[in-house]
């Protein structure tokens, strides 16, 4: 069984954030989805449960990283589980504020299987996310799907252009949207793809390590047309990197992490309203991960070394800038009872402070990234915890 809460900063005007475990499908893991928290930043966090998955047959059932929750046009959340429905191979769900949940669509293996990435909101009022595993060629599809359930198959991946697909696709100017995949390709590295909502598809490049390797995370669409994104791997030392890419495919290495401040970035970036980049890595500083800034030239600032004794550790995805102007973001591990933590830091850098330690009761390892909906409620994930101990 698994549980449904929500997030909230009171008084708070919206904007929507949207901000990977590596690896084969995780049949043993259970993530449940988005948790309800009323965020007083001088008073902590209260969590408020939503929903029980599991109540019913079929019920969607371990939404997984990286996991992105979408507000759609109506007011409802959207996003999919990686196990669950008919065939228990995942599905697409909606969820309504109140905390009323409905599978849209329930995936067969056909049409993919084990969707991890969550949704993206195009900017004709239709979702679109991808599969990790099936489809013809076993390693992958893109898919559409519109609010009202009608589903639509963009394209089922083969190695040779790219397979295992965590990150959802982000659309850009142009109106087509862009991704990535985590291995395949000519290099085994991984590629960078662009799909048409009609389906057209095209390898745009691929990686070989110089500029990165294994890119899991989602890209995020800049203020300049351009694209930024990590790599899990790769670079000078092999510790991952950041880098930027045109939407005609031409790379820019922005920055190879040292393992001194960070490495392994599992999140994508985000770009606050100060123009620059925040992030996040799982590794490097204390050995618990950092959040970092950068310009969208590449300078780089480690702004905070997390230390599991006295705040968080292991931060597996990117900070979201709330309505107030300073950043939150979750932790795996660590917190008062090291099972996962919430976070609040300003933006540019400061003080880091803990709002909420998960309990391991209620819930723990929070791996999904904050979403916050226009009304002011932010919605995620915890990998464990609850009645039953498998998520919430």
């Amino acid at each position: 069984m698994k549980k449904i809460m929500m997030m909230s900063i009171p008084n708070a005007n919206a904007t929507t954030n949207v901000g990977t475990m590596t690896g084969a499908h995780l049949t043993g893991a259970s993530l449940a989805l988005a948790f309800f928290l009323t965020l007083v930043p001088s008073a902590g966090a209260q969590v408020t449960l939503l929903y029980n998955f599991g109540t019913r047959a079929s019920d969607p059932a371990h939404p997984n990283y990286p996991g992105f929750i979408v507000q759609g046009r109506d007011g409802n959340l959207y996003s999919t589980s990686n196990d669950g429905g008919t065939d228990n191979a995942g599905t697409v769900f909606k969820v309504t504020p109140a905390g009323q949940v409905s599978v849209l669509y329930n995936f067969d293996g056909v049409t993919g299987a084990f969707p991890s990435g969550g949704l993206t909101l195009g900017t004709d009022g239709n979702f679109y996310g991808t599969t990790f595993e099936n489809g013809p060629s076993n390693y992958g599809t893109v898919f559409k799907i519109t609010p009202k359930g009608v589903f639509t198959l963009l394209h089922a991946f083969g190695n040779s252009d790219g397979s295992g697909l965590w990150g959802v696709p982000v659309e850009g100017r142009d109106g087509a949207f862009y991704g990535t995949t985590e291995d395949g390709g000519s290099a085994n590295c991984g590629t960078l793809y662009r799909v048409t909502a009609g389906g057209t598809f095209k390898t745009l490049y691929n990686f070989d390590g110089t500029y990165g390797c294994q890119p899991l995370a989602p890209l995020v669409l800049g203020n300049d047309g351009n694209f930024y994104g990590t790599a899990l791997q790769g670079g000078t030392l092999t510790l991952g990197t950041i880098f930027k890419i045109t939407p005609g495919g031409a790379i820019t290495l922005l920055h190879s992490f040292d393992g001194t401040h960070g490495a392994g970035p599992y999140a994508p970036l985000i770009q606050a309203s100060d123009g620059n980049f925040y992030g996040t890595t799982v590794n490097g500083g204390n050995n618990e991960g950092v959040v970092f800034e950068m310009s969208p030239a590449g300078v780089f600032t480690d702004l905070f070394d997390f230390n599991p004794n006295t705040d968080g550790a292991e931060p597996f995805s990117a900070p979201v800038q709330g309505t107030n102007g300073v950043l939150y973001g979750t932790t795996v591990y660590g917190g008062t009872f090291n099972f996962g933590a919430i976070y609040t830091i300003p933006l540019g850098g400061g003080s880091l402070s803990i709002l909420y330690s998960f309990d391991g009761t209620s819930a723990r390892a929070p791996g999904t990234p904050l979403t916050q909906h226009t009304a002011g409620s932010f919605y995620a994930d915890c990998a464990w915890g609850g009645s039953d101990d498998v998520g919430t």
